[in-house]
């Protein structure tokens, strides 16, 4: 008997814990509520990785009680609402599965105040539902039975786009689902802020208030939003878009990392996406929009481009002029624009000038007005097909869309200053491409012509017979000053025509000459493969850094022109800047603009230099990741650096890398991969093996160079400086070695070493030696890397034996001017260039 009252009393208080446990509320051990389990006010559910939990909660400072979806982390962030509209006034509010086999919220007096609303028929009964929290966020009510889920809360987004998340336009009904703004930080009701996919030909990603547009994303591509700045390729973002076969354009992210994500719309109508920061706990946006003025819709009014950078912001287009002049000039761009001149199709039959054909004005990184119409084609055929209708007014190009037209008002065009956009090209009056003629210089002209015609002809062979003799010719320079060029370059002069650069000053050896002071050794910078460099200012002011060829260097003609041609097309923020050249008096100088810090190597290499903290190198890791992708990737050429090292970063004012020296570049055709060459050059310690050996190159030979650069960054070390000691593989030997003896915190710059960043750290050094692995096929690309780097790829592969390409003997070697031999029995012999 006393066995069985302990074992009754021990019963009994059992039951009073768990009623007890019940009653105050906690978290119930599952992702899922079946018939019969009620969730009560304080009870929560968590998807089985704890990434979303489900429950009630309270908007700060309210008392009001919603359901709602947060992420684990943080419960301030919440992702979805069931009741937004109707909230509970207590905390007397439940959920569970009602007797239809709905979602249902209740209140204390057992009143359905939300449901999830699925008709009923005869195989759904509440015993035959369940509702299950994923770990993408997504409620979702099935039948036990199988089939397809019959509810979701992601088919009725709120505020937030959530991975796997379907936003749509259909077509043909005209019916679209979108994310909606709360209506205040205290209230989840529905907002006066809208985003979601609008489909008028090309599909685009707007932002409404109410009904009217103040953002417009630009045409997705099939790879990106070519409005949207910064926009990666789609494994780093993971969006995509799809057309189902009922008319539904559909656009969705699905991400392939494992990163903490969020997208929302702000109660300010303000879209944000930010990634979850482990060690701060806490959000860190990563981008949004709009952010300034030209990124609101149609802020200049039709016809006029917006420069964010500009003051003013607002231009007309070529050919426009203000509609109203007065209002223009006092910063009221509303009413746009209109055409200065007729076009072809609108002269007059009896004018003169009927059968002149009308031309285009460029304008390159634009976000394309709204409107487009578009076809399928080649880049060749667009400006035809504009000119052969008379309704075209404006045409572009983008790859994966095709040509794309406009016709009516162009509305809503904004001028980038990198990273997006396309070529757009506006049709305009021959006469407004033409030069400027002065009718009474025709006049003149025409009068003493028979007076004059003689002097020309005399001059024409003069300057003929000069050149013959090597006689200088006079040239015009940036700055309107005049200088002269010989017969010998003259060649060069000619080569630089023929690349067409645009807008690319030519500056006079004078004016380059009292800026350095001289070439002044006071103002040296430092001494690369190409020659010295030098610091110097303009008679304006503005600070420079001159590149003069060396005549002991071993490159000429050829890296000189292959820099003007590759870096003059080129516009991002971690590439350094060509101003212009000089080629007079023998001399071939480039002139860039001037980075305020030199380069990465002055304070990395330096022991005595603590300024490199470990935020610092960080962010110059993931600037130059950023300059690649743009070179293998975003820019109109798909160019191949080949000399990437710490000397070629440069360092601005601010810190953020630029990368540098675009002599060695190789630009590849769109569809190519690979190339050979039979003559290897770059700098020994950052070649990959494939190249150094056997003068093969790509994309992951530059991943290997900054894979080199990312360990000196984190050890502080020459990838060189291991020659002569007990570590003979060098850096990348040296790494490897730690790395397979768990012991890779030895490697970290004692600069920089500290718990707070040391996490941080040794994940970069996985990056680094990912990077440097001996086959190319193993090495991730620089998008991969970026994602890498910023934890949307979580879980990092394993990686493999890298490539010792600096325990090879420097007698391989060749000087700088070596190039490739044939040896007796004709197998070819590649030498390499060191720098």
């Amino acid at each position: 008997m006393i066995s069985s009252r302990n074992f009754l009393s021990g019963f009994l208080k059992s039951l009073v814990i768990i009623f007890v446990l019940f009653g105050s509320g906690f978290c119930l051990e599952t992702d899922t509520i079946n018939a019969g389990v009620v969730l009560k006010d304080s009870d929560t559910i968590v998807s089985s990785r704890e990434i979303f939990t489900l429950g009630f909660f309270s908007p700060n400072g309210t008392t009001r009680r919603y359901l709602g979806i947060w992420y684990h982390v943080s419960k301030d962030t919440v992702a979805w609402v069931a009741n937004r509209d109707r909230p509970l006034n207590d905390s007397s509010g439940s959920f569970s599965i009602s007797a239809d086999g709905n979602i249902v919220i209740m209140n204390g007096n057992k009143e359905i105040i939300w449901s999830s609303n699925v008709t009923s028929n005869s195989t759904t009964s509440g015993r035959n539902t369940t509702a299950q929290l994923l770990d993408s966020g997504n409620l979702v009510l099935r039948d036990i039975a199988g089939g397809p889920n019959l509810w979701e809360s992601h088919w009725y987004p709120t505020n937030t786009f959530l991975p796997s998340m379907r936003i749509f336009h259909n077509t043909r009904t005209g019916q679209r689902v979108s994310i909606n703004s709360w209506k205040s930080p205290q209230d989840p009701d529905y907002g006066n802020y809208s985003s979601g996919l609008y489909v008028v030909g090309i599909p685009q990603i707007y932002i409404w208030y109410n009904d009217r547009p103040i953002w417009r994303s630009g045409p997705w591509n099939g790879r990106v939003l070519t409005g949207v700045t910064s926009m990666y390729s789609v494994y780093v973002d993971g969006f995509s878009v799809a057309t189902e076969d009922d008319g539904t354009v559909v656009f969705t992210r699905a991400f392939r990392q494992k990163a903490l994500m969020t997208n929302y719309i702000n109660t300010e109508g303000v879209l944000v996406e930010a990634a979850w920061d482990e060690q701060k706990k806490d959000w860190s946006p990563t981008w949004q929009a709009p952010i300034d003025d030209c990124d609101f819709y149609n802020n200049c009014g039709p016809f006029g481009i917006c420069y964010a950078n500009d003051r003013p912001k607002c231009s007309c287009l070529k050919g426009y002029e203000p509609k109203n002049k007065e209002e223009w000039d006092r910063g009221n761009w509303s009413g746009g624009c209109v055409k200065r001149t007729p076009l072809q199709c609108d002269r007059d039959n009896n004018a003169t000038d009927k059968h002149k054909m009308d031309k285009f004005s460029k304008i390159a990184l634009v976000k394309v007005p709204d409107f487009m119409q578009w076809t399928t084609g080649i880049e060749t055929e667009c400006e035809g097909m504009c000119l052969r209708n008379c309704s075209c007014i404006a045409y572009a190009y983008e790859l994966g869309i095709g040509c794309m037209f406009w016709s009516g008002s162009l509305t809503d065009i904004q001028k980038f200053s990198r990273d997006a956009g396309s070529e757009f090209f506006v049709r305009v009056a021959y006469s407004e491409l033409d030069e400027k003629k002065d009718k009474k210089v025709i006049i003149i002209a025409c009068v003493v012509a028979s007076s004059v015609a003689m002097c020309i002809c005399l001059f024409l062979s003069w300057r003929w017979m000069s050149k013959r003799r090597g006689q200088p010719v006079t040239l015009e320079y940036e700055g309107g000053d005049v200088g002269q060029l010989d017969s010998s370059e003259t060649v060069l002069r000619n080569a630089m025509d023929k690349v067409n650069i645009e807008e690319l000053p030519l500056y006079s050896f004078e004016m380059v000459e009292n800026a350095t002071n001289n070439f002044d050794m006071a103002n040296k910078l430092g001494m690369g493969g190409f020659g010295p460099v030098f610091k110097g200012k303009l008679a304006n002011g503005k600070e420079i850094a001159v590149k003069r060829l060396s005549t002991e260097s071993g490159q000429g003609l050829e890296e000189f022109m292959n820099e003007v041609v590759v870096i003059s097309k080129l516009q991002h923020r971690n590439l350094v800047r060509l101003l212009g050249c000089c080629v007079e008096k023998g001399e071939k100088m480039l002139v860039y603009e001037y980075m305020q810090n030199r380069s990465l190597d002055v304070f990395l290499f330096d022991r005595s230099q603590n300024i490199l903290d470990w935020r610092k190198r960080f962010n110059i890791i993931e600037g130059i990741g950023r300059g690649l992708l743009y070179l293998h990737r975003d820019s109109r050429l798909r160019i191949i650096h080949r000399d990437l090292k710490p000397s070629n970063i440069l360092l601005d004012e601010d810190w953020y890398p630029k990368i540098s020296d675009f002599g060695m570049a190789r630009i590849f055709g769109g569809n190519q991969n690979q190339a050979d060459t039979g003559r290897v050059v770059g700098t020994y310690g950052y070649m990959a093996p494939e190249y150094a050996m056997g003068g093969r190159f790509s994309e992951k030979s530059d991943v290997f160079s900054f894979g080199v650069l990312v360990l000196e960054i984190i050890s502080g070390r020459k990838n060189t400086s291991f020659y002569n000691d007990e570590l003979s593989l060098g850096l990348l030997g040296y790494s490897w070695k730690l790395w397979n003896e768990y012991n890779t915190l030895d490697m970290i710059d004692q600069r920089i070493s500290s718990p707070s960043s040391e996490a941080e750290i040794m994940r970069c050094i996985h990056i680094g030696l990912l990077c440097v692995q001996e086959f190319p096929v193993n090495r991730p690309s620089i998008s991969t890397v970026l994602s890498m780097l910023s934890s949307e790829i979580f879980d990092l592969p394993v990686p493999e034996h890298p490539g010792f390409t600096d325990r090879w003997n420097r007698s391989y070697v060749g000087s700088s001017s070596s190039k490739t031999s044939e040896s007796a029995n004709q197998v070819t012999v590649t030498a390499l260039e060191g720098r």
